[in-house]
């Protein structure tokens, strides 16, 4: 009989369209915080699924901004559950951008990226109720 909580590991994936509203910088780059509110939205999902509530983001310990997000962009974003306490989840996050428009070609114009490029990683902690 194994002692291991069967939630660890489980991923919750959410993708997203990246409308042109949320470009802030020159080549229509949106900025980091972009990704991190769709970590907030993975992790509530997360908790919802393995503890029936909503949880709370109590904190990041590293978030690593890889590659641009950008306009346009079709992105994935994950959450892993890595660590389970009494009230706190740890979670490790991903942001991969699997679409993107083309520079080269007349306006909407996209290609599926093969493989996705990595744009955001992160790890951060959940609590929900005891």
């Amino acid at each position: 009989m194994s002692d291991v909580d069967p939630r660890l590991g489980l991923t919750i994936v959410h993708r997203r369209y990246v409308p042109f509203s949320h470009a802030h910088y020159a080549g229509d780059l949106v900025d980091g915080a972009y990704g991190l509110g769709l970590f907030g939205d993975v992790a509530t999902e997360m908790c919802i699924r393995t503890d029936g509530d909503e949880g709370l983001f109590a904190s990041y310990s590293d978030v690593q901004f890889v590659a641009p997000v950008r306009a346009g962009d079709v992105v994935e974003v994950t959450a892993t559950l890595v660590r389970l306490g009494r009230r706190s989840r740890e979670l490790r996050f991903e942001v991969r951008v699997v679409c993107r428009a083309r520079a080269d070609a007349p306006p909407g114009r996209s290609d599926v990226l093969d493989p996705p490029v990595l744009a955001t990683t992160a790890t951060g902690t959940v609590v929900v109720p005891g």
